[in-house]
């Protein structure tokens, strides 16, 4: 029934998370409620950290891809546990500073920086910034020389590869907004461009694949492909690049029919086939970074909301409305994404109702799932939506006029609330009559 470890049923039957009941949560903090398992958040990042050390023999680097879930309180567990940082704006940039990330460990990814944010990169001495395209690797240059530095940088390369994966989600192929092709040549021909520069120093290569991806296969074929572009840039230029960030995208489990695997497995294969083809092509085996965003976060998180009306409607379907919906989780408007979800104050019964989870918002398409199997329910009672711990709160809106919901956080048997609800004075903060 549960898609994370941390979930449990008690004694009253309630859903728990990190043995806290969360009723009583919905009770105490509100509704729409976003929750996190820290521990499970922390357990995570450092059995990710621990098998790179296995197969990496210590020669790599975990970053968190804060894009997935990011706040305050994340960016500090994620300086506490050592690991580096994936930021993609000028907000995360300030809001990892504001929480005490060192800036050395960050990296600032992005297909359109802005002059601003690239300025604001060099001034907090951000340790490297992902070059997406040559307008950009020009403008940042002119900005590193006019500061009196050099930034350090990874070129972001589309390395050809179709992941198995929804087309929104799916970043490494050739038609793609993100990076430079190695089919048309374009990637090489910004390295020697990059290596004329003054302002620029390139200490290596990034791609990403996509996102929730299961199959293992394409992760491999892509560290193959980035190692051959290593030994071409070596042969034809000289150049040495010294760090491989590999990106994220592993898959987790958000239905109880999903298998993802494991990731222990993920590493032991590429890592096999980095070292391999480096051998092959005699070239040095570089740096590996990995950027897991979702895994990190997304099983950590549930949504609590409260039921409203319950709708039924004989031979078409029962809607089951609650007090928040796509703006709080757009994931389903967006992409048809499946959850599990069940009635927390019913979890121990039977899930033998089959409905739709319907939104408040003034759309037919505000839904969060079709077809859901949760317990009977009526009005009051409250719904959990399982592993949103990632790309909920982050692609949360005020559409409608409605606040985002609190964020809370429970560690050790106690819980905490990391970000506030907004109110209803939050969304005039920046009218003007």
């Amino acid at each position: 029934m549960f898609v994370s470890d941390s979930l449990g049923v008690n004694e009253s039957g309630n859903l728990t998370i990190g043995g806290l009941d969360t009723v009583s949560l919905a009770e105490k903090y509100g509704t729409p409620l976003y929750v996190m398992d820290e521990d499970e958040i922390r357990g995570n990042l450092r059995r990710f950290k621990a098998s790179m050390d296995k197969y990496y023999k210590g020669h790599g680097l975990v970053a968190y891809a804060s894009k997935a879930f990011n706040c305050l309180a994340m960016c500090k567990i994620a300086a506490e546990e050592g690991v580096g940082l994936d930021i993609v704006s000028g907000g995360e940039l300030h809001t990892a500073l504001r929480a005490g990330f060192p800036a050395e460990k960050m990296f600032f990814h992005g297909n359109n920086k802005t002059s601003v944010e690239l300025a604001m990169a060099v001034e907090n001495g951000v340790g490297r910034i992902v070059v997406d395209n040559v307008s950009e690797l020009m403008v940042l240059n002119a900005i590193a020389k006019a500061a009196g530095k050099k930034a350090n940088i990874l070129f972001r390369i589309k390395p050809g590869i179709d992941a198995h994966t929804h087309d929104f989600v799916r970043t490494g192929q050739i038609d793609s907004k993100f990076g430079l092709a190695l089919e048309t040549g374009e990637a090489l021909e910004a390295v020697r461009q990059a290596a004329s520069l003054d302002g620029v120093a390139l200490k290596g290569l990034h791609c990403h694949i996509g996102s929730q991806i299961f199959d293992i296969d394409p992760f491999v074929h892509a560290a193959e492909v980035m190692i051959s572009f290593i030994a071409q840039i070596k042969q034809e230029t000289g150049i040495e690049i010294e760090q491989l960030n590999l990106g994220g995208g592993f898959g987790i489990k958000y239905l109880g029919s999903d298998d993802p695997a494991p990731y222990e497995e993920y590493m032991r294969r590429v890592s096999g086939a980095v070292e391999a083809r480096s051998k092959e092509l005699g070239v040095k085996e570089p740096y590996i970074i990995i950027e897991p965003g979702r895994s990190i976060v997304g099983p950590a998180g549930i949504t609590l909301y409260r039921v409203g009306a319950v709708k039924e409607i004989p031979g078409v379907r029962t809607y089951v409305s609650v007090d928040g919906g796509m703006t709080d989780n757009p994931r389903y408007a967006l992409y048809h994404s499946e959850y599990e979800a069940m009635i927390a104050n019913k979890a121990g019964r039977e899930r033998s109702a089959v409905v739709t989870v319907a939104g408040k918002c003034c759309e037919s398409g505000d839904l969060l799932g079709e077809g859901m199997h949760i317990q009977p329910c009526e009005a009051g009672d409250i719904l959990a939506v399982l592993a949103t711990g990632a790309y909920n709160y982050s692609m949360s809106s005020n559409y409608n006029r409605v606040p985002r919901p609190a964020v809370v956080m429970v560690k050790g048997g106690e819980a905490r609330e990391v970000v506030k609800r907004e109110t209803f004075d939050d969304l005039l903060r920046n009218d003007v009559l």
